[in-house]
C-alpha cells in the first residue's frame, strides 16, 4: 500500500470519533443535567469517547510512523496522550459533580456544564487541528 494512502486512512481514522462527537455532544445542551439517566449517559459518552481516541491516536501513530511521516506520528500520540489524561481528569471531575448533585447541592448541576463545554471545546480544537492538516500529508 502507497504511503500516501496509509497516512490518509491515519488521518480519517482520527478524524471519525473526533467528528461522531463534535455532532452528538451538543445534543446534552438540550436536556437538563438534573435527570440522572441524562448525566450517566453524557458520562459514559465522555468515557467511550476518551477510550476510542486513545486507541485511534496510537493506531494512527504507527501508521504515520509506517508511511514515514514522525511529525505526524508524534502528533497522533499527543492526541492519544491527552484523551488518556483528560479522561481520568474529566471523569474525576464529573464524578465529584454528580457527588453533589445526589447530595443535593444547587450548584452542582450547572458547574456539570463546565466540564461538558470544555470537553467539546477541546475536540473541537483538536478536530480543526487534524483537518487543516490533512492537505499536508501527502
Amino acid at each position: 500500500m502507497p504511503p500516501d494512502a496509509l497516512a490518509l486512512y491515519a488521518a480519517v481514522i482520527l478524524i471519525l470519533p473526533m467528528a461522531g462527537f463534535f455532532l452528538s455532544s451538543p445534543t446534552f445542551l438540550l436536556v437538563g443535567l438534573e435527570i440522572p439517566e441524562v448525566t450517566q449517559l453524557l458520562r459514559g459518552m465522555f468515557n467511550g469517547y476518551f477510550l476510542v481516541m486513545g486507541m485511534a491516536g496510537a493506531v494512527s501513530a504507527g501508521l504515520f510512523a509506517t508511511a514515514g511521516r514522525p511529525a505526524f506520528a508524534a502528533a497522533a500520540i499527543v492526541i492519544a496522550a491527552v484523551a488518556i489524561v483528560e479522561r481520568r481528569w474529566f471523569l474525576q471531575r464529573m464524578d465529584a459533580e454528580l457527588r453533589m448533585r445526589d447530595a443535593g447541592i444547587a450548584t452542582a448541576v450547572p458547574r456539570l456544564r463546565a466540564p461538558h463545554l470544555q470537553g467539546m471545546l477541546i475536540n473541537a480544537i483538536q478536530l480543526a487541528a487534524v483537518v487543516s492538516s490533512v492537505p499536508l500529508i501527502p
